[in-house]
């Protein structure tokens, strides 16, 4: 795992080298081992590393063919590699490490473009044929692994993280265009970004540039399969069988992935996703360290869950248990690593988990993928019951603008059940596509345009949410809506979450859910087999229900939330009125109403919090980015 940084100069060099060096140490998190960089105009390429397989510095980047024609930066782990190599051995190539950057660069060598789809893993690498002059680009399938691009008439910027190349001094102009969707999403959607030329390259696919062409094409070499029900895994007739082959991709995938030359373990939050990779990895490793989080209010607590699965698999657990104070301490550490706006609130667990995890291990495996890939989350039940005809949905649907107006909020579970009617009901009024749309999101039109001055309010709506509403039919079940999250929830949302704060701390995440094997496995499936009737990731839980214990299956699932309010009414109370609730200051910046952001404010302090919260934190994360990087 590592940060990489390159250039590719279309004119004349205008960075000079010291200005790279500079801008490679804001990835030091990210690589704090080593730390390299090529330079021969008119490419650069730099990496920070973080020592994972082969430690040694012979593993080193830039790594360089031994004939010094080819050079490769290379972030992630490919965890085919020694398969890959036995392949490279038999045509008569010998290794100098034992290193999967190695092989990745000479399977390039030997098959250019051609070598990607054979990669099991996640990445993002830069590859350059000093003799061709031809850079090549490619990032992972799924997006697990960033890779921002910056470009103009003069140079392509390439970067791990948007600070590097903010310290190349890329000009630094919001792209308000995008703005709508941030607040509307509390992050900027994949192939987004808040500055003006750049982007997030896109997954699964690469790019062949070559500096006499002034241009970034982007070629997909893989996509998510569509379902085939010829195939006897995915029978509707055998569903036994087909727990019996995701028990085995998904052992597998786990296997791989405990292949480290550092200490390594698992997060184990007491959910069944983590829980699951839990169990596969214990079968593997003896003496398994596993880690998790929990807070003293114990509407946010599942330790016991966690303490369940760790005592069933014999791990060595460790609970880290987080006060509000806690928040307090880290929640200027998180805002302070983000370099673009992302107000998902877990982000902040995330980072103190990691944080403390990383004291013990360099690696650790979780659970996330599970959710968009076999259909975990409320949304996705929501969508499979609102396409069946039933009395119920008819009498939501035509009770909708009475039910609207019932008091709802998350600080119960009575009040909370009439939110998650309201916005239920709400959805059966609209058509599949822009329902998938409004539960994706976090306010409305209405509430977004509301907060933002009419001079934001969005001309291109339907041209960002039409590249993810696309993919929703009727005729497809759920799988349709599973499709869309996995291009957008999965990669804007959750990925860039456990990236950045992973990242943050030096600590690589493993993600075996998302291993392309169990992906194209489970974009096979029918729909019966991840939900029925009210039951969600039915094939995960029925297939590893004997090595989980029974309490799993008799809780409701828990995200992995922020008390936000609480923190905003008291340990934040001072900084909110400062900094969000100065009128001289929100009118000298002209983004916001400020009259609207009274109301939220307000509305937090009197208890009514629907999503108030997590509004008002959009605001606090997108205002702090703002006066560090552009005012």
């Amino acid at each position: 795992m590592c940060g990489i940084l390159g250039a590719c100069f279309f004119t004349e060099d205008t960075i000079k080298e010291e200005k790279f060096h500079e801008a490679l140490y804001t990835l030091r998190s990210r690589g704090p081992d080593a730390q390299g960089l090529f330079y021969s105009y008119p490419v650069i390429l730099g990496q920070t590393r973080l020592s994972i397989i082969d430690t040694s510095e012979k593993a080193h980047q830039p790594f360089w063919s031994t004939d010094k024609r080819y050079v490769i930066v290379f972030n992630g782990e490919i965890f085919n590699f020694q398969e890959l190599k036995q392949e490279l051995i038999q045509q008569g190539i010998s290794f100098k490490t034992h290193s999967d950057t190695e092989v990745l660069l000479h399977l390039l060598i030997l098959y250019k473009e051609n070598a990607i789809p054979k990669l099991n893993g996640f990445f993002a690498f830069a590859f350059y044929d000093t003799q061709k002059n031809e850079l090549i680009f490619a990032r992972d399938r799924f997006g697990v692994k960033p890779l921002w691009i910056y470009q103009d008439t003069d140079k392509i910027l390439f970067s791990s993280e948007l600070k590097a190349l903010i310290a190349l001094g890329i000009p630094r102009e919001i792209n308000y265009r995008h703005l709508w969707a941030y607040f509307q999403l509390n992050y900027f959607p994949p192939n987004t970004s808040v500055l003006k030329n750049c982007f997030k390259f896109k997954s699964g696919h690469y790019a062949i540039i070559n500096p006499d062409v002034n241009q970034v094409e982007q070629h997909p070499y893989y996509t998510v399969p569509k379902p085939d029900f010829t195939n006897i895994h995915v029978s509707k007739q055998d569903y036994a069988q087909q727990q019996q082959y995701l028990a085995q991709l998904l052992e597998d995938a786990v296997q791989k992935r405990l292949i480290a030359d550092v200490p390594l373990g698992v997060f184990l939050s007491g959910g069944i996703d983590s829980s699951v990779i839990t169990a596969l990895a214990a079968k593997h490793q003896k003496h398994l360290l596993t880690f998790s989080i929990g807070f003293d209010n114990p509407v946010y607590d599942e330790t016991e869950y966690a303490l369940a699965v760790a005592k069933k698999c014999g791990t060595e657990h460790t609970v880290f248990k987080v006060s509000y104070q806690d928040l307090l301490d880290n929640v200027f550490n998180v805002l302070d690593y983000l370099d673009e706006p992302f107000a998902d609130a877990s982000a902040l667990n995330f980072y103190i988990l990691s944080k403390y995890t990383r004291k013990k291990v360099t690696v650790a495996l979780s659970g996330d993928g599970a959710d968009e890939v076999m259909g975990g989350y409320m949304k996705h039940l929501g969508e499979y019951k609102a396409r069946q005809k039933t009395r119920l949905n008819f009498l939501l649907k035509t009770f909708n603008p009475v039910l609207k107006h019932i008091p709802a909020n998350r600080n119960s579970r009575f009040t909370r059940k009439i939110w998650q009617i309201q916005k239920y009901s709400k959805g059966l009024n609209q058509d599949i596509a822009e329902r998938y749309w409004h539960w994706c999101s976090v306010l409305t039109d209405t509430e977004r345009n509301a907060l933002l001055q009419s001079s934001f309010h969005p001309q291109n709506r339907h041209e960002i949410t039409q590249e993810y509403m696309h993919y929703i039919h009727a005729h497809t079940g759920i799988q349709d809506v599973l499709y869309a999250d996995m291009h957008l929830t999965l990669q804007g949302d959750m990925l860039t979450k456990v990236d950045l704060m992973s990242m943050a701390n030096s600590l690589e995440v493993r993600t075996p859910f998302l291993d392309y094997r169990v992906v194209d496995f489970a974009f096979q499936l029918p729909s019966e087999s991840k939900i029925y009737g009210n039951y969600r990731k039915r094939i995960v839980q029925d297939t590893f229900r004997n090595i989980l214990p029974p309490e799993l299956y008799h809780r409701k699932k828990q995200g992995f939330e922020v008390p936000l309010r609480d923190f905003f009414t008291k340990e934040l109370k001072s900084y909110i009125h400062k900094e969000l609730l100065d009128k001289d200051w929100i009118l000298e910046q002209g983004i916001f109403d400020f009259n609207a952001l009274q109301n939220l404010y307000h509305t937090i302090e009197q208890g009514k919090n629907g999503k108030e919260d997590w509004t008002l934190w959009a605001v606090l994360v997108f205002n702090y980015w703002y006066k560090k990087y552009i005012r």
